[in-house]
């Protein structure tokens, strides 16, 4: 039996805890993001150590011209007089970040290669709990990545939005996420028409609505499975734009913003409108929320408002989490999750933004880490469909055994990031920004 690359859109809750396939082994996609979300780049902060001219720090496009590896990264604006305490100091990249980005993206290819069932089954040749029968329990958490994903990007998002106008936010986030997604598509396309690929890619015409980035809203097929998460970033971003960077951010506004959205989504899930929780997303909206939150401490230092925004969100990002996750011990399913072990991780991630934007992992400034965190979004988008393939052929064909077919198919999905890195992000990423902020004179 053949395998298509194209998956239907997720269920409502988006997760890999969904409805169980026909051997009872779970059938929902999860995927990044982006964050950064696998969307975002690591970003610069401001460090407490020596004060600089908030005229230097706070200019769009001096942040532009002086960015660091890898392209298109935020810098931080020096902070204004408004709300709390700013923090002052030299930019300082939270480097800390980056690492944990890799980290996130990480757990969900060990979700995707032995936490599940489904296409990966038939790549190994068995499922994948034969394959890893002890570890296999706990790939089966790495889906929670995705949420980690979402925290890292409300926090970036606020960041890479603050003090910059409208025009140069839809630049920086179009020219961060579209390069390297249709350098994927186009890849994964390419590979799953080899006459020996098992896997059946979607048809020519939904390929080109893929293109778009659109196309789990309009009900088509999808080159990757991944690629649901960007559709729940996209819809972050849109809300983000409208309400935060058009009117122009400042603290009072992203608290505003924090508190109607968290009202907002919890009205639509009660109210049980499609339209509304496909704009309010209640599922996704609070790790964006206490991403952001997170952002407001960074920024302005300890504050009640913020906190309260961040642990409010983390209390209903955990119950959507153990709803879409968790279900009772049962033999039929591939894998079962404890309800503490979902709320741990989440709470991990919540943990560890809060952390790093504190700054307690200045420590960790390794350069190799800013190259981790932009290989993180390339590997996202290619680890599990070209996974399939590459561990058919190190398993089934070449016979490597379990753990070492895992490690290789890690390792080259890495390198294939590197080169999309180097060769489509590197080259791509400024002439579209370029193209899209040009000040046109007629």
């Amino acid at each position: 039996m053949t395998a298509t690359a194209g998956a239907p859109a997720p269920s409502s809750t988006g997760q890999g805890g969904g409805p169980a396939d026909g051997t009872g082994e779970e059938s929902a996609d999860t995927g990044p993001i982006s964050a950064i979300s696998p969307a975002d780049s690591p970003v610069t902060s401001v460090s407490p150590a020596s004060p600089v001219s908030p005229v230097t720090s706070a200019s769009p496009a001096s942040a532009t011209a002086a960015r660091p590896l890898p392209p298109a990264l935020p810098q931080t604006p020096a902070p204004s007089p408004e709300g709390s305490r700013p923090s002052r100091g030299a930019p300082v990249r939270l480097r800390a970040l980056d690492g944990l980005r890799l980290l996130a993206a990480l757990m969900v290819a060990a979700y995707h290669y032995g936490g599940r069932g489904g296409e990966i089954s038939q790549a190994w040749g068995s499922s994948p709990r034969e394959q890893f029968p002890t570890a296999s329990t706990y790939f089966a958490y790495g889906c929670l990545g995705v949420q980690i994903f979402f925290v890292i990007s409300g926090f970036v998002i606020c960041m890479s939005g603050w003090g910059r106008p409208l025009r140069s936010f839809f630049a920086s986030r179009v020219s961060r996420l579209y390069p390297a997604y249709w350098a994927a598509i186009l890849i994964v396309t390419a590979v799953f028409a080899l006459p020996w690929v098992a896997f059946k890619s979607v048809s020519p015409s939904d390929t080109l609505v893929n293109l778009t980035m659109l196309q789990q809203p309009i009900g088509v097929d999808r080159v990757l499975g991944v690629c649901w998460t960007l559709w729940a970033e996209l819809r972050f971003y849109a809300l983000f734009a409208l309400f935060v960077v058009l009117p122009g951010a400042n603290r009072r506004r992203v608290i505003l913003f924090c508190a109607v959205w968290t009202l907002g989504a919890a009205l639509a899930d009660a109210a049980n409108q499609p339209f509304l929780e496909l704009v309010l997303m209640p599922e996704y909206a609070p790790y964006f929320i206490g991403g952001m939150g997170i952002y407001l401490i960074h920024r302005y230092g300890h504050d009640a408002l913020a906190w309260g925004i961040v642990g409010l969100s983390f209390l209903i990002g955990q119950h959507y989490a153990v709803a879409e996750l968790w279900h009772a011990p049962n033999p039929s399913f591939f894998s079962y999750r404890s309800t503490l072990g979902i709320v741990a991780i989440v709470a991990f991630g919540y943990l560890a933004v809060a952390l790093i934007a504190l700054g307690k992992f200045h420590w960790a400034n390794w350069r190799w880490l800013t190259l981790a965190g932009a290989l993180t979004y390339p590997f996202y988008l290619v680890h599990e469909h070209l996974g399939w393939v590459v561990v058919e052929v190190l398993h089934q064909k070449l016979n490597i055994p379990s753990y070492g077919t895992f490690a290789l198919t890690i390792l080259l999905m890495l390198f294939l990031a590197w080169l999309l890195y180097r060769f489509v992000e590197q080259r791509l990423t400024p002439v579209i920004k370029r193209s899209l902020t040009a000040v046109r004179v007629r």
